[in-house]
């Protein structure tokens, strides 16, 4: 079940100016996963989907207009998706969602600082693998590490957790492990397990509705 907030303006307002009135609304409507298939990205370098001091770390339409063409274009050549990076060659997150890197017993994820939204998925997940033993780092992330993770997986809502099968990136396709004993499968089972209620939620995370 996907559980949507939205606030737009609603005003008579036309000129550049905040809204006079707004309206709060709520969707809800069941989902299976955003992504459909093999998870293949490429990485993206000409768009940048945020900058700082922008609206990256908000959950604002703005942020969805910059990555309608590069998209277009990656699953016109065969991707499934695009890995959005920042000035400085960083890795950011991919379009519908947050990135993590798997080496060994360290998995890394880019710092939410002002252009990464703080997913609430994202959130989960970095306490659950503090619980399962893993060491886990919030810092930037070099494009060139893209080569060296065993492993990668992908967090938000809609994404649910969805491990990568392949990043592509100058042309050299990197695959990454995925499917039974990886990590991004252990999580999975271990998210959907509280959320369906097949496994015990001792993150105190479910609350009971009368």
């Amino acid at each position: 079940m996907y559980i949507r907030p939205l606030l737009m303006g609603s005003g008579p307002v036309l000129g550049v100016a905040p809204a006079s009135e707004y309206t709060f609304i709520t969707y809800a409507s069941p989902v299976g996963n955003y992504h459909k298939g093999l998870l293949n990205l490429i990485v993206e370098e000409k768009f940048r989907r945020a900058i700082p001091g922008g609206t990256g770390g908000v959950k604002a339409v703005t942020n969805y207009a910059i990555i309608y063409k590069p998209i277009a274009e990656a699953k016109a050549k065969g991707f499934t998706d695009v890995l959005f990076l920042n000035a400085e060659k960083y890795i950011e997150e991919v379009s519908t969602s947050n990135i993590f890197l798997v080496k060994g017993n360290e998995i890394s994820t880019p710092p939410t600082s002002g252009t990464i939204l703080p997913g609430i998925t994202r959130k989960s997940i970095i306490e659950i693998t503090h619980v399962l033993g893993y060491q886990v780092k919030e810092r930037a992330i070099p494009v060139e590490e893209l080569f060296d993770a065993e492993e990668v997986f992908c967090t938000g809502t809609a994404v649910g957790v969805n491990s990568v099968n392949s990043i592509t990136y100058q042309d050299e396709r990197i695959e990454y492990k995925r499917g039974a004993g990886t990590v991004g499968q252990k999580l999975y089972e271990m998210v959907t397990g509280i959320q369906t209620g097949r496994i015990e939620d001792k993150m105190g995370w479910t609350v009971e509705l009368d």
